[in-house]
Formats: structure tokens, sequence, C-alpha cells
């Protein structure tokens, strides 16, 4: 991609882009050979002028009456989502999230496939999640090297996560998305997103307005 950089794009549009992407590699317009602005926008979700907008962020340009050729589209939004890396994802936290998340199978299909689960209890390690043994914590560093894993998702418990963070950092994993209820630190260069499901829930029940008796 030339021009505008990934860290350049707001977040809002790189959530608008894996949109679009899975819109043209997972839907009815896979196939095509090209895709109008406004069916590509109707499947994402937004509005034809947005998501020209959006990539004309990524310099790619349709031809009025015909749209945006695929081909060129496609590997664009791969390159500004970083999908045109390998990517190899441990999750760290056997519990019901966690457990949930290795056997998701959109990862695998959007190119994060997961290689590694990691818990401590004693009567999880060494069980079968989602056809891959929960390695014990403590071993964490050698299994992310033996497995050359390089993105992580955490869902342990607030209290242990960053110390979980500061061990994944350590091991060379610099891009880590946690579920822990709690703000963590990293140094530069490790990016970090967090989502806390209780905070979206009440954006969500604060959009919404109040509930009818």
């Amino acid at each position: 991609m030339t021009g505008t950089t990934k860290e350049q794009i707001p977040d809002p549009v790189m959530r608008r882009l894996s949109y679009y992407l899975r819109a043209l590699t997972s839907g009815s317009m896979v196939g095509h050979a090209t895709v109008s602005s406004r069916g590509l926008a109707q499947s994402a979700g937004t509005t034809p002028a947005t998501l020209r907008k959006d990539l004309n962020l990524l310099r790619v340009k349709g031809r009025a009456g015909i749209g945006y050729a695929v081909e060129d589209l496609v590997p664009a939004l791969e390159s500004a989502l970083g999908l045109d890396q390998q990517w190899r994802v441990a999750i760290v936290g056997a519990g019901h999230l966690g457990t949930a998340l290795a056997g998701y199978s959109g990862f695998q299909r959007r190119g994060y496939p997961v290689v590694a689960i990691f818990d401590t209890a004693p009567n999880v390690v060494g069980t079968d999640v989602a056809g891959l043994t929960v390695e014990d914590l403590a071993g964490l560093e050698s299994v992310i090297q033996e497995k050359s894993v390089n993105m992580a998702v955490v869902t342990v418990p607030g209290d242990s996560a960053q110390d979980v963070l500061d061990r994944l950092v350590g091991a060379g994993v610099r891009s880590i998305l946690s579920f822990a209820p709690v703000a963590l630190q990293v140094p530069d260069g490790v990016s970090l997103r967090r989502v806390d499901l209780a905070s979206e829930l009440s954006l969500l029940a604060h959009r919404s307005g109040p509930v009818p008796h």
C-alpha cells in the first residue's frame, strides 16, 4: 500500500476495511470481477460515500459505471489490515471465553490461525480445546518460540493480566488483544488492543435509551 500508512488510518476506518474484505471474500460477491461502491457499502453496513472516502486512503480508485476491480481491491485491503503477513495466534486463558475463541473457525478463515492455548489450572492443562492441547503457562516462552507465535489474545483475570503481558512481550510478541477488565501497560513498539465487554454493553444500553416496561 502506498501513500497513507497503516498507523495513519483511524481505527473506525480500519474496522470498516475489515468489513469490506469480509464482504468480498465470504459473501455473495465471491467470484465477481468488479463490485460497485453501492453494493459493497450495503454489504458492509455503511454508505457509498463513506466507502469511497475509506478506499481513497488506500489509493484504490473505482471507475464510473464499472466500480472497483476486485483483483486490485482485495490485495489492497489485505495489505492495510496486515494480512499480507503470516500471523500465528496464542490464547492465554482457557476459561469459557478462551475456549470459545479457540473454537471460532473465523480466525483461521481470516488468516489468524490459533496455534497454542495456555492455562494454569492443573485440571485444564493437557486437555484438548478445539484440537489444541492446553499448554502450562509456566512454559509460555518456550512454546511461543517453538510455534512462532506473533499475536496473542489474553483472557485471564485482571490481577494476572499485566504479568502475562510482560511475559508475552519478553517472548517477542508485539501484537496483543486483551479481554482483561483492567488498564495495561506495554512498551513502545507493542500494539495492544483492549476489549472491555461490560463497557461495550454500557455504551449499547446508553445508546438504546430507556427500556420500555
